[in-house]
C-alpha cells in the first residue's frame, strides 16, 4: 500500500520503540524514542542518516524498513500513525512511502472511509463494504502488477488512512467478516462501488472504457417495492439530487483545462464557448458524449473525461453523468449560463453505498445486499 512519494529527503516516526532493518532483515539502528532519521535518495538508491548525521548506512537499492519494536507502538508518517511497517523504496524520482501490512489491519482503515462512521443499525452495510472491499484488494494483489506496491491510498483504487481513520464500530465490521470475500463460480471478483446510484446501477462498460461486461457486473434496479414505501433504497442520500451551474468564465476554464491536459493530440485550439448540448446517452439514459462549441471549434467530452474537466470552483469532479442541461443564452447569442441538473454520486458500476445503507437500515443483512448490487455471486471464504 502506498501512502505517499517524497522526492527530498523523508523523516519517518514512531510512538514507541523501534527498529530499521534492511530488505534482508539485517538490523541497522533502533530505538525507543523517536527516531533521530533522515531517509536520502540518489537516483535509484536509499540510505538512513542517523543520530543527527553521526552515521549513515550504505547506499542501497533495495528499501529500508521501519518498524515498530514494542506493543502498541506504531510507525508514522506525516502526522499519521500506521500498523505494520513502513517501506522507503527508491524510484527514479521519489522516495516511495509504502505501508505493508497484513489484509485485515488495512480494511480497519478503508472502511470508515469509504463508507463513513454509521451507527450500530448500518453494521450490515459496513459488513458488505469489508468484504466488498476485501474482494477488490485480493484481485489487485493477484494481479502481480511490477511495483513495489499492490494499492495506492486514494480514489484510484481505495481511500486508507491508517489508524487515524480506524473507528469501532468499522473495526466490528470487518472482524465479522473476517477472510471473507465476493466470488463468481468460485473465482475472487473485483468488486467496485459508489456512493449513490440514483435508481438503478449501470453495467461496467457503460462507466468505463476498454473493459467488458461481466456477469456480476450488469445494471440493476434499486428500487423499493411498493410494500417497503417506494423510491430508491439510496433516496436519503444527500446527492441523490444535485445541481451545478458555470457561468462563461468557469466553462472557458474548463475547456482550456481539457486542451491542456490533450497536449499535442489536441486538434481543437479551443476558445470561448458558445455552446452545449447532449450528444449522446448511454442505454441507462446517462450521458455519453456532452459537446461544448467553442470559437476555436467543439470540445467532445466522455466518461471520466466529461466528469473530471467539469470541476467545480473547489475542484470536485462532477458527482455522476446522469444529468439534463439548462442552458442560458445571452443577448449576444453566447451561453452564458449552463446548469447542470443531476441524480446519483460516483460511476454507478456494482454497489450503491447510500442504497446499502437504505437496505440495512430496513433488515437486510449484507449477504443479501451483495447479491442486490452483484447478481450471481456468492460470498465465500478467501483461499
Amino acid at each position: 500500500m502506498v501512502v505517499g512519494s517524497v522526492t527530498g529527503d523523508a523523516v519517518p516516526g514512531a510512538t514507541g520503540a523501534w527498529v530499521l532493518r534492511d530488505a534482508w532483515g539485517r538490523t541497522h539502528a533502533r530505538g525507543s524514542t523517536p527516531p533521530d532519521l533522515v531517509l536520502e535518495r540518489r537516483n535509484r538508491r536509499v540510505r538512513a542518516v542517523i543520530g543527527g548525521g553521526t552515521r549513515a548506512t550504505a547506499w542501497s537499492e533495495e528499501p529500508l524498513v521501519l518498524e515498530s519494536d514494542a506493543a502498541g507502538s506504531a510507525v508514522t508518517w506525516e502526522g499519521r500513525r500506521y500498523r505494520g511497517v513502513l517501506a522507503f523504496t527508491p524510484v527514479d524520482t521519489a522516495l516511495l512511502v509504502v505501508n505493508r501490512l497484513p489484509l485485515e489491519a488495512y480494511l480497519r482503515g478503508v472502511v470508515p472511509l469509504e463508507l463513513g462512521v454509521r451507527s450500530p443499525n448500518d453494521a450490515s452495510a459496513l459488513e458488505a463494504q469489508a468484504i466488498a472491499a476485501r474482494s477488490y484488494t485480493a484481485v489487485r494483489m493477484r494481479e502481480g502488477e511490477r511495483r513495489p506496491f499492490d494499492l495506492t491510498d486514494d480514489a484510484w483504487d481505495q481511500v486508507y488512512g491508517g489508524m487515524e481513520a480506524e473507528h469501532p464500530i468499522a473495526d466490528a465490521s470487518v472482524e465479522a467478516t473476517q477472510g471473507l470475500v465476493l466470488t463468481w463460480r468460485g473465482e475472487v471478483v473485483r468488486a467496485p462501488y459508489h456512493s449513490t446510484c440514483g435508481g438503478a446501477t449501470i453495467a461496467a462498460t457503460e462507466a468505463w472504457s476498454g473493459v467488458r461486461d461481466e456477469p456480476w457486473l450488469r445494471g440493476v434496479s434499486d428500487a423499493r417495492s411498493p410494500a417497503e414505501g417506494g423510491g430508491a433504497w439510496c433516496d436519503r442520500s444527500p446527492r441523490f439530487h444535485w445541481e451545478r451551474s458555470f457561468d462563461r468564465r468557469a466553462l472557458d476554464d474548463a475547456v482550456e483545462r481539457y486542451v491542456r491536459a490533450q497536449g499535442a493530440g489536441m486538434l481543437v485550439a479551443g476558445g470561448a464557448v458558445r455552446g452545449a448540448r447532449i450528444e449522446a446517452r448511454t442505454r441507462s439514459g446517462r450521458v455519453a458524449a456532452l459537446v461544448l462549441e467553442t470559437d476555436g471549434g467543439n470540445v467532445r467530452l466522455a466518461g471520466t473525461t466529461l466528469r473530471t474537466t467539469l470541476r467545480n470552483a473547489r475542484g470536485e469532479i462532477l458527482n455522476s453523468t446522469y444529468f439534463s442541461l439548462e442552458p442560458v443564452i445571452g443577448r449576444d447569442g453566447r451561453l452564458m449560463q449552463l446548469t447542470l441538473r443531476g441524480t446519483g454520486n460516483g460511476h454507478g458500476v456494482g454497489m450503491c453505498q447510500w442504497g446499502a445503507i437504505g437496505r440495512a437500515r430496513s433488515g437486510h443483512d449484507a449477504r443479501a445486499i451483495l447479491t442486490a448490487y452483484f447478481p450471481g455471486t456468492e460470498v465465500e471464504r478467501l483461499r
